[in-house]
């Protein structure tokens, strides 16, 4: 009875070991965890036209969502967007709530010390917009003083602190056009296609760009900084050359931009 009892327990413990060999832990991989689940989550405001918003049927579209779209397909997985204010969604990287973040997301060295970036995607100049009538701003120098909008934490907010401006936070870009132009703010940046976008939906808008910035930032795909995104860094960073390289990219901008921004020499 002994011997045969041991018998039993090997076997049961041979059974385990078959088991675990089935089915290997995903823990510490953020590309294995999507592929398991078979979806990879990604942060957007979807408020930000052309980049990620929603067009008169309510459905989420722009070249943001595109992109994601297309690198769900790379990894084999099916792509579920989370929207929110944009102060919330970097947070949610580190959190866990998001896989990764597509939303025209400039490189900083501050954000570089927290997340870990794709390599670009986009380039980007920034433009100041005042109101048609505005005389007093004509470069980034005579931002001193003056009042803007922005969503506090984008980059946006940032380079007209650099200059000395106040910086009203807003939730979106409509609320940033409302205030400029009710007269509530001196001036908003922005990126300078978004401008052109905005220019296209609201051609009467009494608006202008007053000055851009000399050279274009990056804009890439943060997520989790360490070794658990390591692989999916990799993943994706293949999956945006595969899309560049079969003009993908290139395509997507001219749809949404009519420009290709998705070049550094365009």
């Amino acid at each position: 009875m002994k011997k045969l009892t041991m018998v039993l327990l090997a076997a049961l413990l041979l059974l385990a070991l078959v088991g675990c060999s089935k089915a290997p832990s995903t823990d510490g991989d953020l590309l294995a965890q999507i592929q398991s689940r078979g979806e990879i989550i990604i942060a957007m405001e979807g408020t930000w036209a052309p980049w990620t918003y929603h067009d008169e049927t309510d459905k989420l579209v722009g070249y943001d969502t595109e992109i994601g779209q297309l690198i769900a397909q790379k990894l084999g997985v099916e792509a579920k967007f989370e929207e929110g204010a944009w102060d919330g969604l970097l947070a949610g990287l580190e959190t866990g709530r998001y896989d990764i973040m597509i939303n025209g997301v400039d490189i900083t060295p501050e954000r570089a010390e927290k997340y870990d970036f794709s390599i670009p995607y986009a380039y980007n100049r920034t433009a100041i917009v005042v109101s048609g009538d505005n005389e007093d701003i004509k470069s980034f120098e005579d931002l001193n003083g003056k009042h803007t909008a922005n969503t506090i934490s984008s980059t946006y907010a940032q380079e007209a602190q650099k200059y000395g401006a106040n910086v009203t936070g807003v939730d979106d870009l409509n609320q940033t056009f409302e205030l400029l132009l009710q007269g509530r703010i001196d001036a908003t940046l922005n990126a300078e296609v978004t401008y052109y976008d905005y220019i296209k939906a609201h051609p009467d808008a009494n608006v202008k760009i007053a000055a851009l910035s000399a050279e274009a930032t990056e804009v890439a795909i943060p997520m989790r900084k360490g070794e658990e995104t390591a692989t999916l860094r990799a993943a994706i960073d293949k999956a945006l050359s595969e899309l560049s390289a079969e003009g993908k990219l290139t395509e997507l901008s001219i749809k949404y931009f009519g420009t290709d921004i998705s070049q550094a020499n365009k």
